[in-house]
């Protein structure tokens, strides 16, 4: 990660790791040389068939590639997501580092456990998951990616007042 690229993993995708009919995804050489199931849903597994479709290529071949025969380098994801991240005029405060294809990581992580709060979900019993699906061990490496927003904080105060509203209805009565 050093370098500024983003992990290998995407990027090494081969035709062959994509199961459709139980849309899941084989991400091979995780942390560890550990491979995983990643699931989707219907919406990745449409862009995913038409990617597969327009590469009309063997399981072998990766499913990314400029040339038909290499993946595409991590440094030239990266670089395109820069170039568009600029041609949007992507607005980031000042003080603020623009965001980096990485950055997808975390806010995937924010939004997911955000949406278990407003859809009422006990996210501590889905933790577990979640660090399974973002190929963690356990929920304390995924925690680095857990960072505080403005709507994830109104969603765990809301839980938190709906939880606390009986001992403060008895202590008030």
């Amino acid at each position: 990660m050093g370098s500024g690229c983003v992990p290998e993993k995407a990027c090494g995708l081969r035709i062959g790791d994509i199961d459709a009919e139980r849309q899941l995804l084989t991400v091979r050489g995780g942390k560890f040389g550990k491979s995983r199931l990643v699931p989707h849903g219907p919406r990745i597994g449409q862009l995913l068939t038409r990617q597969v479709q327009r590469r009309n290529a063997n399981d072998a071949d990766p499913l990314f590639s400029f040339d038909g025969r290499r993946s595409v380098h991590p440094c030239s994801a990266s670089g395109v997501f820069h170039r568009l991240m600029a041609e949007l005029a992507f607005p980031v405060p000042d003080g603020v580092h623009p965001p980096r294809l990485h950055s997808l990581r975390h806010s995937f992580a924010v939004a997911r456990l955000t949406r278990w709060y407003r859809e009422g979900i006990d996210a501590q019993t889905r933790l577990l998951r979640l660090s399974t699906f973002m190929g963690h061990v356990d929920p304390t490496s995924t925690a680095i990616y857990l960072t505080i927003t403005p709507q994830l904080l109104t969603e765990a105060n809301r839980r938190f007042e709906s939880f606390a509203a009986p001992a403060w209805t008895e202590a008030t009565t």
